[in-house]
């Protein structure tokens, strides 16, 4: 079971965390779980070149130590990077320690202030201890020029193209029942998602381009 709209309750016990942006102009902001990955990601990048569209892609560490390559077409177009652990652990069910260090391993190689945990499960106890030691590993100009502070990500758009049960189109239909301004829609370069993802996304793509929407990084 999973919401496609985060709920107020979840927002209220988590105020911390970057639920959504702000509401007063209309650009949406994409995310894109799990990656890189060949192809998926490679198909994620040419749509979204088509329609001048940026995003944030949350990124497995192992998944860039298996493919350099497509990592650094992710950055070479301008999007965003974020950290989405090492090994995709599930916060809740995992030791505190075990956690930070398998963030901070995928740290080295995304070097971001921006996290998302996967399954959007998160102990308050590894929220705490990951924006400590992320800020400790910045240099003191880093820390002097630029947000120092991690900013955990979660969503308030979920597509739902990680469920092979769920069709294409209802996974496009998710996307443009429940987005409004500044949403963080979550989408997943994966291979399990690529079949509802190439779907999707053109179509939410040219959606809120006609509606004038814009799409940023985080």
């Amino acid at each position: 079971m999973y919401l496609i709209k985060s709920p107020l309750l979840l927002k209220w016990y988590y105020p911390s965390l970057l639920w959504n942006k702000s509401r007063t102009e209309k650009v949406i902001y994409l995310t894109f779980d799990d990656g890189p990955i060949p192809n998926v990601t490679d198909f994620v990048l040419k749509t979204l070149k088509v329609f001048n569209a940026k995003a944030t892609f949350f990124c497995i560490g192992d998944n860039i130590v298996k493919h350099p390559e497509v990592f650094e077409r992710v950055k070479a177009d301008g999007h965003a990077i974020g950290n989405h652990t090492f090994n995709h652990l599930k916060g809740w069910k995992t030791d505190d320690e075990t956690y930070l260090k398998n963030t901070l391993k995928c740290q080295e190689l995304t070097q971001t202030n921006l996290f998302r945990p996967p399954y959007g499960r998160i102990k308050k106890s590894q929220i705490k201890s990951l924006r400590s030691e992320v800020r400790s590993l910045k240099s003191d100009a880093q820390l002097q020029t630029e947000n120092s502070k991690l900013q955990i990500v979660m969503w308030d758009v979920l597509s739902g193209d990680f469920d092979i049960n769920l069709s294409p189109e209802k996974c496009y239909q998710n996307v443009i029942k429940h987005t409004e301004n500044g949403s963080i829609i979550v989408f997943h370069d994966s291979l399990k998602a690529f079949d509802r993802l190439a779907h999707a996304l053109p179509k939410v793509l040219a959606y809120f381009t006609e509606k004038g929407f814009t799409f940023a990084t985080l």
